[in-house]
């Protein structure tokens, strides 16, 4: 059975016809249909799940789950259990129900750790809900801004603000300082997934452009598993999620996706091998939707040979 998709196949065709062949057999140890041991204690040190879904429209979004170190474990390696509730206003609210697909990603700012784990809801209880495993993986440490996380007093009911397709200078300056944010994809029949990314603060571009913000995203060197961009290929739609890690607050928006290959705008961009276009089509702020507040940012030395938009 192949470790790879056809979206994400053709992705790494386009950069050499040999690779799909050897990043197969590459996978082979590297994505399991089992969580190792190392992964499941990983996952449960954790104050903080992100998690990638779809709604009915089809629209993929990401988000977040927190809870105390323990909320996420995992019983037996093909199980993952999440002891969390997206709070009041969150898409994965109504996403979260049994039989669907969903990206999870760990990741830890403070050690740079971060490990993935796609699979399917089998059974949804008044704690959380239970993921059957499908895929579990590992992921490097680049471009991940260290920060070490303190908890805060939750907001019971956190108010919610709607986003429209322009969006608001408060969700647009979120996004012209973000040093990270987070994706998620779909393609139908090859599952969710959820992706980080970071970068200088302002490497995502905002406009606002015929009634819409349209932003851009520097794609930088990687595994080359084009787990993203080859949903993309296949279902040119992307959820964003924005963390503001000194307020809690959370922005998350649905777009409509493209992907530049070349040209000079991708040259103008130091340390950008393509480009994502994504153009907003709704979105939302949940202030104070994290009770966690994150030290100043030790960013990741791969920015160095990254560039801006100016």
């Amino acid at each position: 059975m192949g470790r790879f998709h056809a979206g994400e196949q053709a992705l790494q065709a386009r950069l050499n016809p040999a690779l799909p062949a050897r990043m197969q057999q590459m996978a082979g140890p590297a994505i399991r249909d089992f969580m190792p041991d190392q992964h499941r204690d990983f996952f449960a040190m954790l104050p903080t799940l992100f998690v990638g879904s779809v709604d009915q429209q089809g629209r993929p979004w990401a988000s977040v789950l927190s809870g105390r170190p323990g909320f996420v474990l995992s019983p037996d390696p093909r199980i993952l259990h999440v002891a969390a509730k997206p709070v009041a206003g969150d898409p994965l609210h109504d996403n979260l129900r049994p039989g669907a697909q969903l990206g999870l990603l760990g990741l830890q700012p403070e050690t740079r750790r971060r490990n993935r784990m796609n699979g399917r809801i089998t059974t949804l209880d008044d704690s959380g809900f239970t993921v059957d495993v499908e895929q579990s993986f590992g992921n490097c440490p680049q471009y991940i801004q260290a920060r070490a996380p303190r908890y805060v007093s939750a907001s019971a009911v956190p108010p919610r603000r709607p986003e429209s397709a322009s969006l608001s200078p408060r969700a647009t300056a979120m996004l012209a300082e973000a040093d990270t944010l987070f994706i998620a994809t779909s393609a139908d029949g090859e599952g969710v997934d959820v992706s980080h990314r970071g970068g200088k603060p302002g490497f995502l571009r905002v406009e606002q452009t015929n009634g819409a913000t349209h932003l851009t995203l520097p794609d930088f060197r990687g595994n080359k598993f084009f787990n993203t961009l080859g949903n993309i290929a296949l279902n040119p739609r992307a959820g964003l999620l924005v963390v503001d890690y000194t307020t809690g607050n959370l922005l998350q928006l649905t777009a409509q996706a493209e992907i530049v290959w070349d040209g000079p705008e991708v040259d103008s961009f130091a340390g950008a091998e393509r480009l994502l276009k994504l153009r907003v089509e709704a979105g939302l702020i949940i202030e104070g939707g994290l009770p966690l507040r994150w030290s100043e940012p030790d960013y990741a030395p791969q920015l160095a040979a990254t560039g801006d938009w100016t």
